[in-house]
Order: C-alpha cells, then structure tokens, then sequence
C-alpha cells in the first residue's frame, strides 16, 4: 500500500492528532480475495501520480526490511535488495 505522506498517512504522530489512530491496525486486519497488506510505503504514490500524468506506466517493487508493529527490523538487508533488483530485471528483460 502506497501512503500519501510520510507522518500521518503511515500512523505517525509529528504535532497533529492523527485523523484515523488506528489506521494502520485496520490496514492489517484487510483482506481482499486472500491477500493483504504487506507493506506500507510512501513513494508508490507520487511515483504513480506523476507517471499517469505524463501517460507513461509504472512499477514499485518493495523489498521489505522492517515490521513495524513488531519493531522488527533486517539491519543486513543489502544481500535482499540485490536479490530483488536481479529478479525484477530478469522479469523485465524477458
């Protein structure tokens, strides 16, 4: 799931009251056909916005590091990232 912004959008209080505290709760408990919400991030969305304004296609491919709700965290992610850019530029070259 892609979030408008950084603070609010992902559950961050900065100085304002969030709109809706229990958001991210709530994206956790959704399902659609089986799937859920495995990620939240913010740059999907202006990444999308922009590419539709100028008629081009996009993609967002995630390589998840952390759980938040866990406080969880990979600190050696590097090896994942590198593995994911390979794969998705194998998809892409086929």
């Amino acid at each position: 799931m892609s979030a408008s912004g950084f603070y609010g959008p992902q559950g961050r209080v900065l100085r304002l009251p969030l709109a809706m505290p229990d958001m991210v709760s709530q994206f956790e408990k959704f399902s659609f056909n089986g799937d859920r919400i495995t990620n939240f991030e913010m740059e999907s969305s202006a990444l999308a916005g922009l590419s539709a304004l100028l008629g081009h296609k996009a993609a967002t491919i995630c390589c998840i590091i952390a759980n938040r709700h866990l406080h969880e965290s990979q600190p050696d992610y590097k090896p994942y990232i590198k593995k994911l850019i390979e794969m998705a530029l194998n998809k892409l070259t086929k």
